[in-house]
């Protein structure tokens, strides 16, 4: 599959006809949303198809091309009910590539625990679980879908959202509005609370020292003046600013030429409270003044 931005692939260059519709493939693992962002797509206007076998893929985006305008944009939901066609995934996708059409693959992501407290909730067996537990059909689909997640443009990671959060992550991506270049999430955490699972890049700001560790500035975050002086003040911390801004403008450039539309990067400290805060809002003023849509998230902020 020559869709991907992770795998490092080069979308091809085809013209795309004028008539025919964008299409977007949604996948991921059972349990983490695909049902929710499906309905979300069609609230916005999309035709939506779920469980369609890949190889009707082309003939459905055939179909979009002839309805003169009807349908011009057209989601595909592909799970492991499927799993037989995935061999034909590869080559749907190929073929489409290659007459230009516009092509994004959202994967759906979501950790163990949640998966299964979500099947549990509402007494379903997993579709891979078989005679096993519920972990049991969670490690097999991943194991299926792994190829396809490192392919996909877009991760979003659903482990703590609720449904209206989805929404609203999946509203910002595929509202009716003019597509940038490229869009990228700066988000600041803490190493404590885990690696956020759905990033593209990770920064440890835990080589510098840890203004916790000063009495006056404990209870402080790094969006705090007083404590992004004290962080830039340390040794390498502004040297790795202006470092790091340097090779953001090279992967940037990369991913506008290798079609990638979404970026996630993580910058992170232990607590995820004064270091990777101070250090993400100053890299996403470096982003922005270079001309790259970004948001700042500080996920963990506040969490102790």
């Amino acid at each position: 599959m020559t869709v991907s931005d992770d795998g490092g692939t080069t979308r091809p260059q085809g013209a795309a006809s004028e008539t025919a519709p964008e299409l977007v493939i949604i996948s991921g693992m059972s349990g983490a949303g695909r049902s929710t962002a499906a309905k979300c797509l069609e609230d916005l206007g999309w035709f939506v198809v779920d469980n369609l076998p890949p190889a009707l893929i082309p003939t459905m985006v055939d179909l979009g091309a002839r309805s003169q305008g009807a349908v011009a944009r057209i989601g595909v939901v592909i799970d492991v009910r499927g799993r037989q066609f995935f061999d034909d995934l590869r080559t749907s996708l190929e073929d489409l590539e290659k007459r230009g059409i516009r092509l994004r693959v959202v994967f759906l992501e979501s950790g163990d625990g949640a998966l299964v407290r979500r099947f549990e909730s509402v007494r379903r067996p997993h579709p891979l679980q078989g005679d096993g537990r519920i972990v049991d059909g969670i490690a097999q689909e991943r194991d299926l879908l792994r190829e396809l997640r490192g392919e996909a443009d877009l991760v979003i990671d659903t482990t703590d959202l609720n449904v209206h959060q989805l929404r609203a992550k999946l509203d910002a991506q595929f509202a009716d509005h003019d597509e940038p270049e490229l869009r990228c999430t700066v988000m600041s955490f803490g190493f404590k609370y885990g690696l956020p699972v759905d990033a593209d890049l990770v920064v440890d700001c835990r080589f510098l020292p840890n203004p916790h560790w000063v009495p006056e500035l404990r209870a402080r975050t790094g969006t705090d003046t007083e404590v992004a002086e004290y962080v830039f003040q340390q040794p390498g911390a502004k040297e790795f600013l202006d470092g790091y801004a340097e090779l953001l403008r090279i992967i940037t450039e990369g991913y506008r030429r290798e079609g990638k539309r979404y970026m996630t990067l993580a910058v992170g400290c232990t607590g995820g409270k004064h270091r990777s805060v101070a250090m993400s809002e100053r890299l996403t003023k470096r982003l922005v003044a270079d001309g790259v849509e970004t948001v700042l998230v500080h996920r963990d902020m506040g969490r102790e």
